[in-house]
């Protein structure tokens, strides 16, 4: 049998046995046949508030929140369709800021906002990067369950009309993503997302994939989020060629929460009983772009598999580590996975991205995890990786090992799946 994972831009083949292997994908939903006629047809009956045009007035300002290139929202196609919208509805080009959702990620480049947003969309509109660290950027608007000051980006919280844009999948510690994750992490200051990512909260047996209001992580996230005042969302839903499914759009949470329900109707798989081998993809990119963002892949397959299992996850890493990163001098001071552990366990031990290095090394404890990806195997070591150059044969000795009665499941889409033993 032969599949395809997703890997970068592009499809990686793979050769699996006849028997004993399970794929496992999201149930498909077809695209919109008119996708900006959904979208317009979103503003105008929203879920739980008014129609957009009802926000609107001719002195409003608009900010408008984008996911930034670490993820799949089709920005291209949403952003300019919502410009060409708020300008037919009196909004003067002068009043709009698009704020890009950053969260603790480097902002983007010119050119990357160029491909992200439309080169007419730079050129002719204030596109704003959100820096985590900026404090003179912020304002203040309460604190965090751990005592931090819940910091927002000032262009959003000042803003008269708030539209908030975006992807809506599984998240591994958020349950889902989209909704207020748009303002909280997205437009937050560092200290605010410090603490709602530290390590007794990643720890929650709450914060999963597909978990919201038992989730410390999402209804911190969602109280602030709020807290900022009134946000017009307007988020989507996508099948596994990146055609929107669904437009959900209205009220901040309420909308989110359609979104998610719907997502859960196609991305949640029901599986019988744990597999010896998992082989996940990062859903390809932008979302594999490095291994920062892979550990959600790892998170995925690393739900169904037995205990000293072997994981194999195929992430193109174009972007590296990143190298130099927080994630990676953490992966690197602390040694080893059970190192990191001990690390952040420790009080008053705060890392910037340390709940990708937590989560990674959790996955690590019970797990051994080979890596297929552009990265150099000291690298992949480095990062307390096996590195993989064949993920066919590294499966098959495997099989071996196990005399030929593994179970095998693969995630071609990666996070996009998120199975579950039931």
């Amino acid at each position: 049998m032969r599949i395809s994972l997703a890997y970068g831009e592009g499809k990686l083949g793979l050769d699996l046995p006849d028997k004993g292997v399970t794929i496992i994908e999201p149930s498909h939903r077809p695209g919109l046949q008119d996708e900006r006629l959904g979208m317009e047809q979103a503003l105008a009956s929203p879920t739980g508030c008014a129609p957009l045009r009802e926000w609107l007035t001719p002195e409003a300002s608009v900010c408008i929140v984008f996911t930034d290139i670490t993820r799949a929202t089709p920005n291209d196609r949403i952003i300019p369709w919502l410009l060409d919208w708020l300008r037919s509805a009196g909004v003067a080009r002068e009043a709009i800021t698009l704020l890009n959702s950053t969260g603790t990620h480097r902002g983007n480049t010119r050119q990357e906002l160029e491909g992200m947003l439309t080169p007419e969309v730079v050129r002719d509109y204030r596109v704003i990067n959100h820096d985590c660290h900026a404090l003179e950027d912020m304002v203040e608007i309460g604190a965090t369950r751990g005592g931090a000051r819940a910091l927002i980006n000032r262009h959003l919280a000042s803003a008269d009309v708030r539209i908030v844009t975006g992807f809506i999948e599984p998240h591994f510690f958020a349950g889902f993503s989209g909704g207020p994750k748009g303002i909280m992490p997205g437009v937050a200051g560092l200290e605010t997302v410090m603490s709602n990512h530290g390590a007794s909260m990643i720890g929650d047996p709450g914060a999963v994939f597909g978990e919201l209001d038992q989730n410390p992580i999402w209804c911190e996230m969602r109280d602030i989020a709020t807290w900022v005042g009134p946000s017009f969302l307007i988020n989507v839903t996508l099948n596994e060629q990146r055609e929107i499914t669904g437009f959900f759009a209205g009220d901040l949470v309420k909308a989110h929460r359609e979104g998610c329900e719907f997502v859960r109707s196609t991305a949640m798989q029901r599986v019988e009983g744990l597999f010896d081998i998992v082989v996940t993809s990062n859903s390809g990119y932008p979302l594999d772009m490095n291994l920062y963002q892979g550990v959600k892949g790892m998170s995925a397959a690393a739900r169904i598999l037995k205990p000293d299992g072997l994981l194999i996850l195929a992430c193109e890493c174009r972007e590296g580590v990143p190298s130099g990163s927080p994630y990676d001098r953490l992966l690197r001071e602390a040694g080893n996975p059970e190192g990191i552990l001990e690390m952040l366990a420790r009080p008053g031990i705060v890392r910037p991205e340390q709940w990708q290095a937590q989560i990674q090394s959790l996955i690590s404890r019970r797990a051994r995890v080979l890596l297929y990806s552009s990265l150099t195997p000291d690298l992949v070591e480095a990062a307390h990786l096996m590195p993989c150059s064949d993920i066919g044969a590294a499966m098959q000795r495997e099989l071996d090992r196990l005399g030929g009665l593994g179970r095998v499941a693969v995630l071609p889409q990666g996070p996009l799946t998120i199975p579950y033993v039931g």
